[in-house]
C-alpha cells in the first residue's frame, strides 16, 4: 500500500511542478534596419584591425566582435580618460559611436540586421582616471542604443569596467557576443 502512495505523490508532485522551456519566451521583433533610420544613423563603412585579428568570429549561431572604439566619421577616436579629461556624458557619447561601428561590423557580416536574434553579452571597457568609479554609467551609451535599434532583442548581459589605459588612448573599448538566424 506504501508504494501506491508514493507513485500517486510522485505524479501529483510533477504535474503541480511544470517545466518552462527558456526557448519558448516570444522576443518582440521591430525592425531594426528601419529603427536606425529613425535614430538618424547612417552606419560606416567598417574599419580594418589595426593588429593581426578578425572583426567578427562566427561559430555557430553565435558572432564573436572583437573589442572596437569609438571611432568617429573624420577618421579620428574620442580618447582621454573618462573622469579627468572626459566627463560621464562625454563617454556615454564615445560608448554610443563604439555601438554604431559595432552595428556596421554586424551589419558588413550579416546584410541585414534582421538576422540578429539577440545581443547576448557586451563587455565595456572605459579608460578610467584612478577615482572614477562610474564605468556602467559610460556604457550604458552602448547598451542604450542597442535596445533603441533591437527592441527587447537588444537587452543583454554585461560587464562595465574602468581599465588604467586601452589602445591608442581611446575612451571605451567594447566587445559582444550576438545570437543570430
Amino acid at each position: 500500500m506504501r508504494k501506491s502512495i508514493l507513485i500517486i505523490i510522485t505524479i501529483t508532485l510533477v504535474n503541480f511542478y511544470p517545466t518552462v522551456n527558456a526557448q519558448e519566451k516570444v522576443i518582440p521583433s521591430i525592425n531594426p534596419e528601419q529603427q536606425l533610420q529613425k535614430l538618424g544613423i547612417v552606419l560606416p563603412k567598417p574599419s580594418k584591425p589595426i593588429a593581426n585579428y578578425v572583426q567578427c568570429v562566427r561559430t555557430g549561431n553565435l558572432l564573436f566582435l572583437s573589442g572596437n572604439g569609438p571611432l568617429k566619421i573624420d577618421g579620428t577616436f574620442i580618447t582621454g580618460k573618462v573622469g579627468s579629461d572626459l566627463t560621464i556624458e562625454e563617454g556615454y557619447e564615445a560608448a554610443r559611436v563604439t555601438g554604431i561601428n559595432q552595428l556596421a561590423i554586424l551589419k558588413a557580416e550579416l546584410g541585414d540586421l534582421n538576422r540578429v536574434k539577440r545581443i547576448v553579452k557586451v563587455l565595456g571597457m572605459v579608460n578610467s582616471s584612478p577615482d572614477f568609479t562610474d564605468p556602467p554609467k559610460v556604457i550604458n551609451g552602448f547598451s542604450d542604443l542597442m535596445v533603441q535599434v533591437f527592441g527587447e532583442r537588444g537587452k543583454h548581459a554585461r560587464s562595465a569596467v574602468g581599465m588604467v589605459t586601452l589602445p591608442a588612448g581611446i575612451a571605451v573599448e567594447i566587445e559582444l557576443i550576438v545570437e543570430v538566424e
